[in-house]
């Protein structure tokens, strides 16, 4: 173990400064916090000083100035892009005098995925401490309200607790892989009339000629790009008014990373009229963009539930994981799944406020889950 005396503390405002491999030595098998992600994010110019992101990583060296910790980190100027919502709390700061803006985010830009946050090798509970720490002095440091890791795991979570942090629940629908051979026997773990609704979902959705293609890495031309782009960009016109991410970023992902994309192509008549792309890792298929030209029934569902599953049950994936929000996805055999986000609050008084909300809020996630997990699509018992 590297004692506390010898490690020395640095944030770096470019990720390419950091060396790749020293990088993703830490890192693990979660694509999001692979030095080729991050680094696509800002060479797009998708995460910058002027969109709100200003990467401001955290390093963590022992005396031999090798890397034995990392954190994704940035300096955030508003709220949008992290779907962990403080914006109450920044109102409420304000209200009272203070300057909510600037303040630290570790997370993954635009990107609602669970995943380590801490990078250190062997799971070092005493490295993850000391960035942990780091974290809140950062925010004291730059004299700025508050430090926020979002969508860790469960562990980091624990440990962020035992550090002083606040943590907070809230709640995904995952998929999970019960050793599942085909999309038929996940179907026969479901009630008879959940299982004929899906097959009616799926029967819907290729008609009018429409047939769906995987496409992975090399596999995945310019041309596809383009047009999955031509999709993307009009999800985002109509569920952000400005999509967060540009060209640059798919292709320039499609180039560092191949092997841990996949894109389910829709086709009608030979021509790409949607897509859903999704990324790979550590036994988990990651849905994240889904766009369309062209309206068809049950196509979003085909295209971001049921062929995630297919895929999974086919490449033995452990878990599906499509995105933020919405219990829709309960029928289709997703379950409540909770998430945590951990925070630093510099001010004592608003420190002790935002406790008082998220013990009531937790309580609600969970009987919330409770109740959801009632009318999940499985058989019972």
């Amino acid at each position: 173990m590297v004692k506390a005396t010898e490690l020395k503390l640095e944030l770096i405002p470019d990720i390419n400064e950091i060396p790749a491999r020293d990088w993703n030595a830490l890192a693990g098998s979660n694509p999001f916090v692979n030095h080729a992600f991050l680094a696509a994010l800002e060479t797009s110019g998708s995460v910058a000083a002027e969109t709100g992101w200003q990467p401001y990583h955290m390093c963590l060296r022992d005396e031999d100035s090798i890397l034995v910790g990392a954190v994704p980190l940035y300096v955030k100027s508003h709220s949008y892009g992290e779907y962990v919502f403080d914006h109450a709390w920044a109102n409420a700061y304000e209200n009272a005098g203070g300057s909510y803006y600037p303040k630290l985010q570790s997370s993954i830009p635009f990107t609602p995925v669970t995943g380590p946050r801490l990078l250190v090798k062997h799971n070092d509970a005493h490295i993850k401490s000391q960035l942990l720490l780091g974290v809140a002095a950062a925010a004291e440091k730059l004299s700025i309200s508050s430090s926020h890791l979002t969508f860790i795991e469960d562990v980091e979570a624990k440990l962020a607790e035992e550090n002083g942090f606040l943590v907070r629940h809230a709640q995904q629908f995952h998929w999970q892989n019960d050793g599942y051979d085909t999309f038929d026997d996940f179907l026969q773990d479901l009630s008879s009339r959940k299982r004929k609704q899906i097959r009616k979902e799926r029967r819907t959705a290729t008609e009018n000629g429409i047939t769906i293609r995987w496409l992975q890495g090399a596999d995945i031309t310019d041309a596809h790009w383009d047009a999955f782009f031509e999709f993307y960009l009009d999800t985002g016109a109509r569920k952000w008014g400005q999509p967060y991410l540009n060209k640059e970023f798919f292709q320039t992902i499609g180039e560092t990373m191949p092997e841990s994309i996949v894109l389910f192509l829709c086709e009608r008549d030979g021509n790409p009229i949607a897509g859903a792309l999704n990324l790979i890792g550590g036994g988990t298929l990651y849905g994240r963009y889904w766009g369309c030209i062209e309206d068809h029934p049950c196509l979003h569902f085909e295209a971001c539930y049921y062929q995630a599953i297919d895929y999974a049950i086919k490449h033995r994936l452990k878990t599906v994981e499509a995105g933020a929000q919405g219990e829709h996805k309960l029928a289709r055999g997703y379950v409540p799944t909770t998430t945590y986000s951990a925070h630093w609050i510099v001010n004592e008084g608003f420190r002790d406020a935002v406790a008082n909300f998220l013990r009531q809020e937790k309580h609600q996630i969970a009987f919330e889950a409770k109740i959801l997990s009632k009318h999940t699509p499985f058989k019972k018992g």
